[in-house]
C-alpha cells in the first residue's frame, strides 16, 4: 500500500514538473521585468553643489578626452620662471608658503620651514637641502598642454605657469612622484588637504578654460563630495 501511495506521489509530481516546464516560457513572458540594481551597481548619489563651491565650478567645466601630447616642452609656457619686480615666481611662492623666512638678498630665500600641505610634515629649507622644497604646479603643464593649453597663447600659457594660483610649494619627493599626474593618478598623501587641492585644480582650470578628462572628473567628484561647501580658493 505505502510503495503504491509512493509510486502515484511521484508520478503526480512528475507530471506537475511537465506541466509547469511547458507553462514557463509563458510565465516568464507574462511576467513583469524587474529592474533592480544591487547595491554595488548604484552610483554614488553628487551631494547638492552650494552656490560658489569647488563643486558648482567643477560641473561647469567640459568633459572629453585628452589631447595629444604633440608639440608639448617646457619652453611652450615660458623659458623658466618669471621676474616680478626683480623677483623670480619661484621666490615668491617661497615666501608666500613658507614660516620663519630669511632672505639673502631682497628676492631670494635662505632659509625656512614649510608646514608641507602634501604629506602633513615639517620640512626644514636651506641652501643644503634645497631640493626638499619644490614649486608645484597643481596641474602639471603637460596636462594643462593636453586639457586645452595648446590653444591658448604663448603669453597666456607663461601667465599660467607663474599664477599663484597655480603654484604651491611642497615636499620635492612628493612633487617627484606626482610629475605630470592629474586627480585620477594621484592625490596628495595627506588627505584632509585634498579638498582644498581639488578646488585650487578646480579653480585654475576654469581661469584658464582647461577642460577635463572623465576619470579625472570622477576623481575630482570623489573628494568633493564628500567636502560639498569646499569654496574655489581666491589668490
Amino acid at each position: 500500500m505505502r510503495r503504491r501511495r509512493a509510486t502515484l506521489i511521484f508520478i503526480g509530481g512528475t507530471i506537475l514538473l511537465a506541466l509547469l516546464a511547458g507553462a514557463m516560457p509563458q510565465l516568464i513572458e507574462d511576467s513583469p521585468a524587474l529592474d533592480i540594481q544591487l547595491p554595488w551597481q548604484q552610483p554614488a548619489p553628487n551631494m547638492p553643489a552650494p552656490a560658489g563651491s569647488a563643486l558648482e565650478a567643477l560641473n561647469t567645466l567640459e568633459v572629453k578626452g585628452r589631447a595629444p601630447k604633440t608639440g608639448y616642452t617646457r619652453d611652450q609656457f615660458g623659458s623658466g620662471w618669471a621676474t616680478v619686480n626683480g623677483c623670480s615666481t619661484r621666490d615668491i611662492i617661497m615666501y608666500r608658503d613658507l614660516i620663519n623666512v630669511t632672505l639673502s638678498n631682497e628676492c631670494t630665500v635662505a632659509t625656512g620651514i614649510l608646514n608641507d600641505t602634501y604629506t602633513g610634515e615639517v620640512i626644514e629649507y636651506t641652501k643644503a637641502n634645497a631640493s626638499a622644497i619644490q614649486i608645484d604646479h597643481v596641474i602639471a603643464l603637460s596636462d594643462a598642454w593636453q586639457t586645452g593649453a595648446q590653444q591658448l597663447t604663448a603669453k597666456t600659457r607663461q601667465q599660467l605657469a607663474n599664477d599663484p594660483l597655480e603654484l604651491i610649494a611642497v615636499s620635492g619627493k612628493q612633487n617627484q612622484i606626482k610629475s605630470d599626474s592629474n586627480a585620477a593618478s594621484w592625490l596628495p598623501p595627506n588627505k584632509p588637504f585634498r579638498c582644498e587641492y581639488i578646488a585650487r585644480q578646480v579653480a585654475v582650470k576654469q581661469k584658464y578654460k582647461l577642460w577635463v578628462i572623465p576619470a579625472e572628473k570622477v576623481a575630482m567628484l570623489d573628494i568633493l563630495n564628500t567636502c560639498p561647501a569646499q569654496a574655489l580658493p581666491q589668490v
